[in-house]
């Protein structure tokens, strides 16, 4: 029976001095193989990956361990408390209007210099000291005085601080109303095919904020950089972010389902020894980042959702149906939209009533089979 620690990090204190802090759960021996970090809820409403890391956390009990896992739920305390009525909030922050997901720190900078005094390294010295470096530079970070970073900063580096430890991140998310999908690096695409995920966004080397990015940003770009001056060096480091579905849903029964993938990819990676965790038999598509499209709504109204989740539409095929009760005798009330393209609708907007402009759908186009 495998051990589970409990921990936590303060990363917030609210106006009335209460803390906030993150509970951090771990297992494994550090010492013993590959790390791994994954996180959940950093958006408020996106609470699937909490059941998910409840049902891993079970699952780990009992497989055998070749390294170390660190998980984190509510990754994001003021967004899963960030409510309006019934609903969840918390995909920005109320006082500066950023994405909670945009504001991890970009590293990319430390690699020329390191790249420069380590072209005689060997390939594990290199591993070693850059992650060290990351770690180091994050903590720096960490260690300037408060009134020199705002909320979301903070929370978003104590949390980096940890993924930087790790060989093997996963950040768990959801969309308003979404499939299953997964944002791989370009370079991990054929470890795609070891999570139970049937469609794969495939994303370059380009640092926008997010989690994922903010760990594999800097070994992608150590790899080419060093290519630059002569040496080979493979990106082992991997990270991705794992949409599990839809937001403000919790499903338990789904949860397993979602774990045993996950299960499935940490196996191809020898973090856990257990031959039972294998990837389904599933179809898997996957478009470049350039490729997937989203469909803005060209005029507001009350708006029918046609095109399937996960559903392949031909170009031409009727994408929504917007509903103009104003234009009931006079115009048009019932509008079908189209797209133009093959395409596999991947989410849609939550709420059936939308102004001009709002995103209704994100769409693989150019999409292929891996």
């Amino acid at each position: 029976m495998n051990q589970i620690k409990q921990t936590s990090i303060q990363v917030a204190e609210l106006a009335n001095g209460q803390t906030m802090s993150i509970p951090v759960f771990t297992v494994g021996d550090r010492n013993s193989g590959p790390h791994v970090y994954i996180q959940a809820n950093m958006h408020g409403a996106e609470v699937q990956g909490n059941a998910v890391i409840y049902a891993l956390l079970e699952k780990l009990k009992t497989v055998r361990l070749s390294g170390s896992i660190t998980l984190v739920p509510y990754a994001n305390p003021i967004g899963c408390n960030q409510k309006s009525g019934e609903f969840t909030l918390g995909r920005f922050d109320p006082i500066t209007g950023e994405n909670w997901n945009r504001m991890y720190h970009d590293h990319t900078h430390l690699v020329e210099e390191f790249a420069i005094h380590h072209t005689a390294s060997s390939e594990q010295e290199i591993r070693s000291e850059f992650k060290k470096l990351l770690i180091e530079k994050t903590d720096e970070l960490l260690n300037q005085p408060l009134h020199t970073m705002k909320t979301g900063k903070r929370i978003a580096v104590n949390l980096q601080r940890l993924a930087h430890e790790a060989d093997f991140v996963l950040d768990l998310h959801t969309g308003p109303i979404s499939s299953k999908h997964l944002y791989c690096p370009e370079y991990a695409q054929t470890s795609a095919g070891y999570f139970n995920i049937p469609h794969t966004l495939l994303i370059p080397n380009e640092f926008g904020g997010a989690m994922d990015e903010a760990c594999f940003c800097p070994w992608w770009t150590l790899s080419e950089t060093l290519k630059k001056h002569g040496k080979q060096f493979d990106v082992l480091n991997e990270a991705f972010t794992v949409e599990l579905g839809s937001q403000e849903h919790i499903d338990l029964s789904e949860a397993q389902l979602d774990a045993d993938s996950i299960l499935s990819y940490l196996s191809h990676k020898e973090v856990i020894l257990e031959g039972r965790y294998q990837p389904s038999s599933i179809k898997r598509y996957a478009c470049y980042l350039k490729d997937y499209k989203t469909f803005y709504a060209p005029m507001g109204g009350m708006v029918e959702y046609v095109a399937p989740l996960g559903g392949h539409i031909k170009a031409g095929e009727t994408l929504v149906n917007i509903l103009r009760m104003d234009k009931y005798v006079q115009g048009v009330a019932l509008n079908p939209i189209k797209f133009e393209h093959d395409a596999i609708a991947i989410l849609h907007f939550a709420s059936a009533s939308v102004n001009q402009g709002t995103e209704l759908y994100s769409l693989f186009t150019n999409y292929f089979e891996l």
